[in-house]
């Protein structure tokens, strides 16, 4: 079982993919550091949760 992500996170994820999808990378390090760049994510949790998503969506 896996964990389910709220739209919120999937949105923002595929929407910065769209915009800034150049800078990101399999490396969930790397794009932690652009989903705080680019995003206005007020939690540390949250911005874990878009990076992985984004990581997710490149690795498919």
């Amino acid at each position: 079982m896996g964990n389910i992500r709220t739209t919120f996170v999937k949105r923002t994820a595929k929407e910065l993919l769209e915009l800034h999808g150049d800078k990101f990378n399999s490396d969930f390090e790397n794009n932690k550091q652009v989903v705080a760049e680019y995003s206005t994510v007020s939690t540390k949790h949250l911005r874990n949760q878009i990076a992985g998503y984004a990581t997710h969506l490149l690795e498919q």
